[in-house]
């Protein structure tokens, strides 16, 4: 899987999956958001919140390179470290 760098306000990058279900973004507080797009409005919903010094935006997106996108994009969730506490 890869990822799409756009342009999103509030947010110092923001990189979406090929079908745009899911996104990494990442504040200026140097916090990670994992978001998934509404079906009904399109808006994005923050799922999951981390700190960048816990978990890098980086290694996350590098540990999905050699996966397909999974239809429910939440699946990904699965694939962050157990111990990697909330921000």
């Amino acid at each position: 899987m890869y990822f799409v760098t756009i342009n999103k306000a509030g947010y110092v990058l923001f990189s979406t999956t090929p079908s745009e279900r899911a996104a990494l973004g990442v504040t200026d507080k140097q916090l990670v958001h994992f978001l998934t797009r509404d079906v009904g409005s399109g808006e994005w919903k923050v799922l999951r919140t981390w700190k960048v010094s816990d978990y890098s935006h980086t290694d996350f997106m590098v540990a999905l390179h050699h996966l397909d996108e999974p239809d429910d994009p939440r699946k990904l969730l699965d694939l962050l470290p157990a111990n990697l506490p909330e921000a």
